[in-house]
């Protein structure tokens, strides 16, 4: 009897097939989805090869092994579909090109689209994170972009490099040479391919960075120092700017530095928006848009969240003490209480999973309670189409690592015009 069927992207993590590939750590899915994800137009070829080849490996070995019948064409066209019907697809008249690097769960790439962006490659290293990224885009990111073997897949032609890059310091053994006094950090990665595309020829245009308010301070101000003359060395007129979600639309006190290059050849005028801020709420001027819109806490709300999300007698009594505590001693009082009345909470973190004492919401006749995750998604700006796969451990902490999607957008609405 022949049996047909039917083959996805996540079986291309089955032990048995698996140990067919000898590399301690490869990226077959990001091959396969990135190949995929661009197959109508010229970015496949940079992922072609080896992606049919895994299609034909994977193909091959469930007829030898499992006695089955799988078309080629059947199974090409279901991994289409797989990949293809998503919330957040690449627009079909894109504008310009980036790559989206240290891409946590698309923060980035969600904001660049929406301005008209193709995204033909990304790189993410956390395995839950990539799980929420090919959820709602269709694809794996790549991982370690440390490695030779992951930069390999980068294509040549792209228009611009964003991403939330960590912070980390730098050595003092010179600070003579920007680009050489990167090593061993991650931002040196982001330098070392923007520097492969200049001595090709072909550099990039934009440079589009996010980090920590703190990098501005970091290492008494030589790491953001050896960054900018990092770049500047690269090509890049650079301009920095300290930004809060709060005055964009984002009921968040959350500032980030933001870091924007463009190629001095390009000689444009470029400045940050600021929007605004007022003491009833946020008002954010949303030119793109042709709006204004003004929130508050209540707006990112849900409707009857689950009593799972309202700590425990045990857990209030503890910030209870520690209010207490820290109040005695001057430090402040332990954990932030937020109503729907609120104008923003203060600044979700990656460790908002352990108690939710940074932004707990007020209720009736009860405990206060924790954002639910969906809740942590509106706090950052992400559309409510936004598909959250993982636990709520893994998605507090996605969420907390996130850029906030309308500050994002706001930016390159402007960088947008170095493009033209």
């Amino acid at each position: 009897m022949e049996i047909r069927e039917q083959i996805s992207i996540d079986e291309f993590d089955g032990k048995k097939f698996k140990i067919r590939f000898v590399e301690a750590e490869d990226n077959r899915k990001a091959i396969i989805t990135h190949y995929l994800r661009n197959i109508h137009n010229g970015v496949k070829k940079h992922y072609e090869q080896e992606a049919k080849a895994y299609l034909k490996d994977i193909i091959t070995y469930k007829n030898q092994e499992e006695n089955i019948n799988i078309a080629s064409e059947e199974a090409l066209q279901q991994l289409l579909f797989e990949v293809e019907n998503v919330p957040f697809p690449t627009p079909q008249n894109y504008t310009f090109k980036f790559i989206d690097l240290f891409a946590g769960i698309g923060g980035f790439r969600l904001a660049l689209q929406n301005l008209g962006g193709k995204c033909v490659f990304t790189s993410e290293w956390d395995k839950y994170a990539q799980i929420t990224y090919k959820a709602n885009f269709g694809e794996v990111p790549f991982g370690d972009i440390t490695k030779e073997s992951t930069k390999k897949y980068i294509p040549d032609n792209f228009d611009v490099l964003c991403g939330g890059f960590p912070c980390q310091p730098f050595s003092h053994a010179g600070l003579k040479k920007g680009f050489e006094d990167t090593r061993g950090t991650l931002f040196f990665d982001v330098a070392d391919i923007l520097n492969r595309r200049k001595e090709k020829g072909n550099p990039v245009k934009i440079v589009f960075l996010e980090n920590v308010k703190g990098l501005k301070n970091h290492d008494k101000g030589n790491t953001l120092k050896t960054i900018l003359s990092t770049l500047n060395e690269l090509g890049y007129e650079v301009a920095t700017e300290v930004l809060n979600s709060k005055n964009f639309g984002v009921p968040q006190n959350r500032e980030r530095i933001f870091i924007v290059g463009w190629l001095k050849e390009i000689n444009r005028n470029f400045k940050f928006p600021l929007g605004k801020d007022t003491n009833g709420g946020t008002i954010f001027e949303v030119e793109h848009l042709n709006q204004v819109k003004a929130t508050k806490v209540k707006d990112i709300l849900i409707e009857d969240p689950e009593p799972k999300y309202t700590i425990s007698d045990k857990l209030y009594a503890g910030h209870l003490r520690r209010r207490k505590e820290h109040k005695e001693k001057g430090n402040g009082f332990g954990f932030s209480l937020f109503n729907e009345n609120s104008a923003y909470t203060s600044t979700i973190s990656a460790r908002y999973y352990k108690d939710g004492s940074e932004i707990l919401i007020e209720q009736p006749n009860a405990n206060p309670r924790k954002l639910t995750t969906r809740e942590a998604a509106n706090l950052q700006g992400y559309d409510p189409k936004f598909i959250i796969p993982v636990s709520d451990v893994q998605a507090y902490k996605q969420f907390g690592n996130s850029v906030s999607v309308p500050v994002i957008q706001a930016i390159f609405h402007e960088i947008q015009k170095q493009l033209l």
